[in-house]
């Protein structure tokens, strides 16, 4: 029986390029773990989109003395093409600056303040003399008054990671021009997180099958005790407050990001012509899960939860996989100084499926992980190229030139040839489970170790040395290897969808391979293979030079 799941995906900023550590942290994983489920059948919901507001895109705008929304438009559109170009599967990626975002977020907002979750209160507000304006909290800077750092942001703290609020700040200060601003008093709405604690705290020890960094970041937020936070602020870009007196302020992006995920899966209904089918993901029995970096682990486990519990009739997250953070040649990525591997960039000069396998190969599930161009290199000709490539492309040149472009008649299958086949299904289904499970790492050298080991078996039975004595012992090699590649194709579809789809047409399949669906497919004898050509391409030992001295050259975004 088939399963609803939904994918909520982390919303980019649209105030700057993409670069790996986006890739690595959420949308890689959410794109493999869609795949795979379509593969299996599945009815997959995958949405995002790119958030226009918060204090990001203004800055940006005042950087290049535009208007946000031109930052936002010509980052939406490099978002969107980068996505087609890695393979990157969303059924909807919108934006929140959409009516209907707008809509469903006044919606929710208004719900819980009818119901006594949202309340109003003053609150001291920094306000920078020198700009003569309220700071957002990205604008605010300080030492962050629990592990000491002294370049926290007046929302959270990138260092222990800690959601803040601007007047704990010490030596606090203005990221634009420095000036130490003073507080002044400003009436907010405020989401009562702390009426949700106990409720919080039994849902989330139910919650066994979380991974252990998501599972202990959570019960460290629970165990210090939730506080209420400010969901408006004092801005003139972002979702308008649907309250009079205050026309002034906009809902704070936090807030209004989350909802995103709801306000797209609608969106997505009414472009399938039906209102209502986006209930079936948000209401009825489906999985909801939510890939993010882990710095957005509070929100998606505790806020999201809270306003979602608030609410009533929507499903709570059942996973929320957050990986951890991609490291570039050993030192962490940053934005300001260039130290960073541009998405776009990349993709002008390589193919998407390589670096869509070096980032799942060593994805940051369970702790930092690190690029470096060595390593791409090596993956991509060792193990690509010259292990996976090598096997489908040596066995289907074979049977094209010896067999007449067809599959061969194996007759009855030896042992070996039948054991080689029995791992393949083995395979299918430990990848199968890993896949199910989110552990997408050890899921692709599963796959990898398949294909190892059918090279292994062709060297040992050697073809080419038999064609011509034991043309039936060929054919039977060349048959059982022709089997696992319909196996690899399969497995390695959600992680390299481009050469699995073209694997797929060589084999002389028609349609597509998830129209085939989780199994492998036993070769009919007679089958037309089509004339095949490399899969990956051998890249030269110049480009982990020339690639790392760009590194630190490229400034495309201010770390803010």
């Amino acid at each position: 029986m088939s399963e609803r799941i939904f994918i909520g995906v982390a919303w980019p900023y649209a105030n700057g390029p993409l670069h790996l550590g986006h890739i690595a942290g959420a949308y890689l994983p959410a794109d493999i773990f869609a795949r795979y489920h379509r593969l299996k059948g599945n009815k997959v919901l995958m949405v995002s989109g790119s958030d226009q507001h918060g204090a990001p895109i203004t800055i940006r705008a005042e950087q290049e003395s535009t208007t946000p929304q031109e930052i936002v438009d010509k980052y939406h559109q490099q978002f969107v093409d980068c996505w087609e170009k890695l393979g990157i599967s969303f059924d909807l990626f919108t934006t929140t600056g959409t009516p209907n975002h707008t809509q469903v977020t006044h919606d929710i907002f208004l719900t819980l303040l009818n119901r006594g979750y949202i309340y109003k209160d003053k609150m001291l507000q920094a306000f920078c003399p020198k700009c003569q304006r309220f700071l957002p909290d990205r604008y605010i800077e300080g030492t962050c008054p629990h592990c000491g750092f002294t370049q926290a942001r007046g929302d959270e703290c990138d260092e222990c990671g800690k959601p803040l609020n601007p007047g704990e700040l010490k030596d606090i200060r203005c990221r634009l021009c420095s000036t130490t601003p003073r507080f002044e008093s400003s009436e907010h709405f405020f989401l009562r997180l702390s009426s949700f604690q106990d409720k919080l705290t039994d849902w989330i020890k139910e919650q066994t099958h979380w991974r252990r960094n998501v599972i202990s970041t959570t019960w460290k937020f629970l165990n210090e005790g939730l506080k209420d936070r400010a969901i408006t602020r004092d801005l003139d870009w972002g979702v308008t407050v649907p309250q009079p007196g205050f026309e002034q302020k906009r809902i704070y992006v936090w807030f209004e990001a989350v909802i995103g995920y709801l306000s797209a899966s609608k969106e997505w209904a009414k472009l399938q012509g039906d209102d209502t089918t986006w209930q079936a993901f948000w209401q009825d029995d489906a999985k909801s899960f939510y890939f993010i970096g882990k710095d957005n682990i509070f929100f998606h486990t505790l806020v999201w939860p809270t306003m979602l519990m608030g609410y009533g009739s929507l499903n709570l997250p059942y996973d929320v996989p957050a990986n951890e953070f991609l490291t570039i040649e050993g030192r962490k990525l940053s934005t300001s100084r260039g130290w960073a591997i541009w998405l776009h960039d990349y993709l002008e000069r390589y193919e998407p499926d390589p670096l869509r396998y070096a980032l799942a190969v060593n994805m940051p599930e369970t702790g930092d992980s690190d690029f470096s161009w060595r390593e791409f290199l090596r993956r991509n000709n060792n193990e690509l190229v010259a292990t996976y490539g090598n096997l489908a492309h040596r066995v289907l040149t074979f049977a094209y030139r010896n067999f007449d472009g067809a599959v061969p008649a194996p007759g009855e299958l030896n042992e070996r040839s039948r054991s080689l086949l029995h791992e393949a299904e083995v395979a299918l289904d430990a990848v199968d489970k890993l896949l199910y499970r989110c552990e997408f790492k050890r899921a692709v050298k599963e796959a990898m170790t398949l294909a190892q080991e059918a090279n292994r078996y062709l060297d040992e039975q050697a073809p080419w040395k038999t064609i011509k004595t034991e043309r039936e012992t060929s054919a039977k090699s060349v048959y059982a290897v022709l089997s696992v590649l319909t196996a690899l194709k399969t497995v390695f579809y959600p992680f390299l969808p481009f050469s699995s789809e073209k694997l797929h047409s060589f084999l002389g399949f028609d349609g597509n391979v998830k129209e085939q669906g989780w199994k492998i497919q036993f070769l009919p004898p007679g089958q037309k293979i089509r004339q095949p050509q490399p899969l990956f391409v051998k890249l030269d030992e110049d480009i982990v030079a020339e690639e790392t001295s760009r590194l630190g050259s490229l400034k495309e975004n201010q770390e803010i």
